[in-house]
Parts: structure tokens; sequence; C-alpha cells
């Protein structure tokens, strides 16, 4: 189900020692649905690099790697190279988890020019939300959200992401505020929305 590699046993790791329950879960959902999106519709990714980046991709949420300047995207597209290049990754291979992290926040990636980046753009709307909900089948929905339960994640990550606005105005964390995440959130269907 999850890549069995080094890197990936430290990316949970990492995970779980920085991100709060329904940080982590979030996470590791976002890993699934996108697996479960790109095996429908047929799109090869690289897993183990996907695995990282969806695992590592909030980081710049958390405290411990909050930039007081940097969008969340950004800061935590750092944090993935620094943590790809001490895994023994190639400096592209570390680099190329950054930029899927950076680009998770733009929904204008394809699967063909970029098959993570599209993969972790569409898990993470979903998961956050709910684009895209014909996608995921109820009752792959249902198996999945049992396993990783929600856990609060909406409440928590609108805190989030209106913290991320007011301290950086530019950001994509702003844009998706000035544009109602709030409501959004609410009515997602994976929260009963």
């Amino acid at each position: 189900m999850f890549p069995e590699t080094p890197a990936a046993a430290a990316a949970l790791s990492v995970a779980g020692r920085y991100c709060s329950p329904a940080l982590l879960n979030h996470c590791v959902r976002a890993y699934l649905w996108g697996a479960m999106y790109g095996a429908a519709h047929g799109i090869a990714f690289d897993d183990e690099l996907y695995y990282v980046s969806a695992l590592l991709h909030d980081m710049g949420l958390t405290e411990p790697f909050d930039s007081h300047r940097l969008p969340f995207e950004e800061a935590g597209g750092q944090l993935a190279w620094v943590f790809g290049t001490a895994a023994g990754w190639p400096a592209e291979r570390a680099e190329r988890a950054a930029e899927i992290i950076r680009l998770h926040m733009r929904a204008d990636v394809s699967a063909a020019d970029d098959p993570e980046s599209h993969l972790l753009q569409v898990a993470t709307s979903w998961d956050v939300v709910g684009r895209r909900p014909e996608e995921f089948a109820p009752d792959a929905r249902a198996e999945l959200l049992a396993r990783y339960p929600r856990l609060g994640f909406g409440a928590e990550f609108l805190a989030c992401f209106e913290d991320q606005a007011r301290r950086k105005p530019d950001s994509a964390a702003a844009a998706s505020v000035r544009n109602d995440v709030a409501g959004r959130i609410a009515a997602n269907p994976l929260d009963g929305g």
C-alpha cells in the first residue's frame, strides 16, 4: 500500500513527530487519494517521490517549520529539499519534492507535465474542500476515512490558513481565505457538508 523505502519510512517518522494527528491523517489521505485518482486515470507517477511529498507537503503549517516570510508551501518545499538531500537523494530528486510541494497549491499543473504535482493538487483539494467528489466512490471514501479519520481536520486547517493569511497577505493561503475557503471547507462532503 505504501512505498517501503528508507526515505518513505523517514518521511512518515518526520510527519508523525511534527504534525497533529488530524494533519498527519490528512497527509496520508492525500497520498492515498492521489494514488487512487492516478490509478483510475492511468497516470504513471514516482510512488516514493509522491509519498514523501504528500507526507511533507504541509510541514510549513507546523510551528517548528512555519516561516514568517515564506508561504507555507515554499517553506515546506525547502524542508523537503533538505529532507531529500539528507535521505541521500540526488539534488535533482530533492528539488522535485520541493517543486511538488510548491506547486500543489496551483490548479493549473497538468498530469502530462507533472504527474506528482497534479496528483497532490487533486488529492489535497478533494480532502480540504471536497473538489471533484465524483472521482472518489462513496465506498472508497468510507473505507479510507475509517482508517484515517478526519479528527476535526477542517477546523484545524482553516485556522492554519487564516493565520497564514493574516501574516502573509500575498500568499496562496490568503487568496484562498479571500475566496471563501471557510465556506468550501464547511461544505466538504467528507465532513458531511
